[in-house]
């Protein structure tokens, strides 16, 4: 038996070998190919680093918003709704311009699962940048929370007065439409615009809290609008908040593909993971 189990081992060991020298070569010449940003993104070393950027990046955008909506109840109309809706889409843009090449700057869970429906992020990924982006909104409610107390409730996303349920679903869905079209319009080789990219997003964002604010809250975002529910305890109308934007989201998935086909392009790939290189000596 011990005879046996020695000669399979053998056996294997020569199969390896030579699979290794027949093939070996080739499959190291591809990697080398590779850019570098790719290669980099199958390093679970960077893991650590990129879901910190989205709790990271999520935690200021919650502030943003959720604190505005704060201030603004606070000091009985000081900042104005103009200011209000514009705090996050400015935040949202100056996240993804100083950390989006570590993680993408998903920052909202609709985002990671419609890159991952483009074929460009990889499902295995999903649970942990999820779960960092839930982090980073609960973070940011908690803060708020100690702070300023349970004002506002806490910057909670619900339809506005006078309007319904229904009404604030319809609207959700179509802003997430929109918003989930801008990034991955401009992640696509037809559109790619790199970093400028931010401008694009940020501009819609705003645009949206503008016009249709009043209506729904303008969230557009699941982790925005859990984090507040969560720590305030009041989930009042949170299924308009968790499913509305994901029906946006695999909609605007279905658009993409009618306008530009297939993902799972260089350019549309490297938006969504980011280009994170290791540094070099002396540099961040």
């Amino acid at each position: 038996m011990v005879g046996d189990e020695t000669g399979r081992r053998d056996g294997y060991e020569r199969i390896e070998a030579m699979v290794h020298a027949r093939h070996g070569s080739p499959i190291a010449a591809i990697l080398e190919r590779e850019p570098v940003w790719a290669r980099d993104f199958t390093d679970l070393t960077y893991e650590a680093r990129r879901l910190f950027g989205e709790l990271f990046g999520t935690f200021l955008l919650v502030l943003a918003g959720a604190g505005a909506a704060i201030v603004e109840a606070v000091t009985r109309g000081h900042i104005g709704r103009d200011a209000a809706v514009t705090a996050p889409a400015l935040t949202v843009l100056v996240v993804i311009l100083f950390m989006g090449a570590v993680s993408g700057a998903h920052l909202n869970p609709i985002v990671s699962i419609a890159f991952v429906l483009r074929g460009d992020f990889s499902w295995r990924r999903i649970p942990g940048y999820i779960g960092a982006q839930l982090a980073g909104a609960v973070l940011a409610a908690l803060l708020l929370k100690a702070t300023f107390g349970d004002e506002a409730h806490l910057g909670a996303t619900l339809p506005g007065p006078g309007f319904t349920t229904t009404q604030a679903f319809v609207i959700e869905t179509v802003l997430s439409l929109g918003l989930v079209s801008t990034i991955l319009g401009t992640a696509s080789s037809a559109q790619n615009v790199g970093p400028l990219s931010a401008i694009g997003v940020g501009a819609y964002i705003a645009l949206a809290g503008l016009w249709a604010g009043p209506v729904s809250g303008a969230s557009m975002n699941p982790a925005r609008s859990l984090g507040p529910a969560l720590i305030g305890a009041d989930f009042h109308d949170l299924w308009i908040y968790l499913t509305a934007p994901l029906l946006g989201a695999v909609t605007a998935v279905g658009a993409a593909y009618i306008l530009r086909g297939p993902g799972g392009g260089p350019s549309g790939t490297q938006a969504a993971q980011g280009t994170l290189q290791q540094p070099t000596p002396g540099h961040d």
